[in-house]
């Protein structure tokens, strides 16, 4: 299966550690898939919204996977290497062993999730400062960034985790520094996550302001002092020891790695769009709007001048694509708000019994059941009489408001399957509707948008899809290849190995448009 590039035949494998599995792909020069695996990962949740991880049960499932996809496969053809994950916090002490970030004392658990909203008091108070770094962020930090986080942990474990603490890692940095023993952290987590300036590096009043000053006093060692951009090459490549737990060859080429949601963002918003009739096919890239939607959904636009959107993190400079600037708008809860609404109704096992029975999924099942119920009329008027707010989880863009809450309005005493249906349709538009925000929160700060492309697992479902089309009112494009993350992942492989001149050049050869979908005229009656 060779590739169409410089060299004939190389291969490169993406490994993508989300919320709930890690991922892994064998791509090639096209970036075409031949071959993926997954594999689940332990989440705990010892509290209410304290949710921990562990670093090592991550690398090791990353082991099982990339094994996997290398199956049979002339391993000398893999080039090289890219990660992305979460941007989740890792703790290891000085001799890089994990710490506990929790009360049990429990060191497996080394890792505070993304979606950990311990630390609440302590985001209030950093926002409080009204520090210039937080205008990178739309004003004010979320509880999901780092800083409140590593605040929470000098708080409260103070003896058994943060006097201890050597180094503390973004999830993405931790594999890169797994794979080759260089602890030099990629420019996207730290622009990202952890108030780093592109331009101006840390800003010491900033840390010493919050109580912090312990990493100034250390140059910074203990977050990173070393930043690389996402796609350049680490060290000397893959360690023997790596090599060994990934079924890789030693040496290949290892990237600085990337945000998931940021890998989906590269894999998708450099597609070859001619010949799909598309209004971005003429325009700058920067038309484009990169939505990668899963358990959480993010929103990427790029722009060439820093464009400051109240409520919308950034602008970080060259944190996606090299040479842009980038706004990110998000939503905390997408994939789990659909799941939790489904899941939580009465009329789920029988939603579930009759999904099995056909061999469908509950989502497949629930939107042929909503083309039956719908009669003459779009489906999108199902829900005249219901209407779902959807900050179950707070709002991330462009609200910025972690304490609002869900809603649902419009509910009557029946609790059928068709109520079921009307109910999930009701919260998908309620998300689509959260994405259209964002859309009118980026232009109206002067971004110029016409095109979205999806990617994520919500890509998969054609309602979801469908229904940001018709309430944005602009097209749709989803990938050719649908674990896109992934793509993102293998072309910071591809950028290691010297294969391309560029990220943007691996790109635009990578990523293939597979499908449009266009807004329907008549659900906007």
């Amino acid at each position: 299966m060779p590739g169409g590039g410089q060299e004939p035949g190389s291969y490169y494998v993406g490994v993508d550690v989300g919320t709930g599995s890690v991922r892994a792909a064998l791509v090639d020069q096209r970036g075409v898939l031949l071959a993926f695996a997954d594999q689940p990962i332990n989440q705990w949740e010892p509290q209410f919204n304290h949710h921990e991880q562990s670093s090592e049960d991550i690398w090791a499932a990353c082991g099982v996977v990339t094994k996997k996809v290398v199956q049979g496969i002339d391993v000398n053809r893999i080039r090289g290497l890219g990660f992305d994950a979460t941007c989740s916090l890792v703790v290891l002490d000085k001799q890089f062993r994990p710490l506990p970030v929790n009360h049990e004392g429990d060191s497996h658990r080394n890792i505070i999730m993304w979606l950990d909203h311990r630390a609440v008091s302590q985001v209030h108070r950093i926002n409080e400062t009204k520090h210039g770094v937080l205008q990178y962020v739309g004003g004010v930090m979320s509880v999901e960034m780092q800083a409140p986080k590593l605040l929470w942990l000098k708080e409260n474990l103070r003896e058994t985790c943060w006097d201890k603490a050597g180094h503390f890692f973004d999830l993405p940095d931790f594999l890169s520094w797994k794979a080759t023993g260089v602890t030099a952290r990629s420019l996207c987590s730290l622009v990202c996550k952890w108030t780093y300036s592109a331009e101006k590096g840390w800003d010491d009043s900033f840390w010493k302001l919050i109580g912090l000053e312990d990493f100034v006093a250390d140059n910074y060692s203990k977050i990173g002092n070393q930043v690389l951009p996402p796609g350049a090459s680490l060290g000397n490549g893959l360690t023997p020891e790596a090599a060994r737990d990934l079924g890789l060859p030693a040496g290949i080429a290892v990237a600085a790695s990337l945000i998931d949601a940021h890998a989906g963002g590269l894999g998708v918003i450099g597609a070859d769009v001619r010949g799909h009739g598309l209004a971005c096919e003429g325009q700058p890239v920067t038309s484009r709007l990169a939505v990668i939607c899963g358990t959480s959904s993010c929103h990427m636009g790029i722009s060439k001048d820093p464009i400051f959107v109240p409520g919308v993190w950034g602008p970080y400079f060259s944190a996606m694509v090299p040479g842009f600037w980038l706004n990110e708008g998000g939503q905390s809860v997408t994939g789990k708000l659909i799941d939790h609404v489904v899941r939580g109704h009465a009329a789920f096992p029988e939603l579930q019994a009759k999904a099995t029975a056909r061999c469908q999924s509950v989502y497949a099942y629930l939107n042929s059941h909503l083309d039956l119920i719908k009669k003459a009329r779009p489906v999108g008027f199902l829900t005249v009489d219901l209407h779902v707010w959807p900050d179950f989880h707070g709002n991330r863009s462009p609200l910025a408001d972690l304490t609002l809450k869900g809603m649902v309005t419009g509910l009557k005493l029946s609790q059928d399957l068709d109520d079921l249906a009307i109910l999930y349709l009701a919260t998908v538009q309620a998300i689509a509707f959260g994405t259209r925000l964002i859309i009118e929160a980026l232009e109206a700060a002067g971004h110029s948008l016409s095109t979205l492309f999806l990617c994520g697992g919500l890509s998969k479902n054609p309602l979801f899809v469908q229904m940001h089309a018709d309430i944005t009112g602009m097209p749709v494009v989803l990938s050719q290849e649908v674990e896109s993350v992934l793509v993102g992942a293998a072309i910071l492989g591809a950028c290691a190995s010297g294969d391309f001149a560029s990220v943007q050049e691996a790109m635009s050869r990578m990523s293939k448009v597979g499908k449009v979908v266009f807004p329907r005229l008549e659900d906007k009656r």
